[in-house]
């Protein structure tokens, strides 16, 4: 039962390089930054990054882009990120893109135990090449996989020391589905509290999903693209 690890070096310390890794967040909202920094310092290479998007060019994942240590990225959008683009259409990086309701979804298949499932998007399109069509109801259908990863990473706002989780608003997005689907789930939190802190009714993850926990320092909490009022 002891989870909890003293900071994000400690936590993804057994990640190796060729791993595959799935982050939290949507575009800068509840993405794992410790971690993200911490895997910087590792320098792990090679890895396959499973995100709704890729960050920015100086913040969460594009740090690692920055660095080369991303082999593939498999992700719904390339999002404010001049290097991703820059990567993808160089053909510098390996990409993956999924239509953003089948990422969602074979993620949380991933978490359900259910190994495939069928969805209309993507049918008619490159999405489809290679995967297996079927007809239901007179629409057709593709076969998808549900996505699994080595390490999951996700940020949460409070956690107890036995692995429950708590998200703030918007930041549950990919996360609450992400940290299920991992062989091993880090979390890192703003708060951590003592077990029984935390209201049952207001728990996102169970514990039993969590295998790493730790508070977390010096959150930036950047906002992608700030609006204040309308151009005109």
């Amino acid at each position: 039962m002891q989870k909890v690890v003293v900071n994000a070096d400690a936590a993804i310390a057994d990640i190796q390089d060729n791993a595959t890794i799935m982050l939290g967040g949507f575009g800068l909202c509840g993405i794992p930054e410790n971690c993200i920094a911490a895997l910087v310092r590792k320098g792990v290479t090679n890895l396959t990054c499973i995100s709704n998007n890729a960050g920015v060019d100086d913040f969460g994942l594009g740090l690692l882009l920055k660095t080369r240590q991303i082999k593939k990225m498999m992700s719904s959008y390339v999002g404010e990120n001049a290097e991703f683009e820059r990567q993808l259409l160089s053909g510098e990086l390996e990409v993956d893109l999924i239509p953003q309701g089948t990422l969602a979804t074979r993620i949380q298949m991933a978490g359900m135990g259910i190994p495939a499932f069928y969805t209309p998007a993507g049918y008619g399109t490159e999405i489809a090449t290679g995967k297996e069509v079927r007809e239901f109801n007179n629409k057709m259908y593709l076969m998808e996989y549900a996505l699994h990863a080595d390490f999951s990473l996700v940020k949460a706002w409070k956690g107890d020391r036995y692995g429950n989780l708590v998200f703030r608003k918007t930041t549950r997005n990919f996360s609450t589905s992400i940290a299920k689907a991992g062989n091993i789930t880090i979390a890192e939190v703003e708060h951590l509290v003592e077990p029984g802190e935390l209201d049952p009714d207001h728990i996102h993850v169970a514990g039993i999903y969590v295998h790493r926990i730790f508070e977390g320092t010096n959150y930036e909490k950047r906002i992608e693209r700030k609006t204040v009022k309308m151009e005109k």
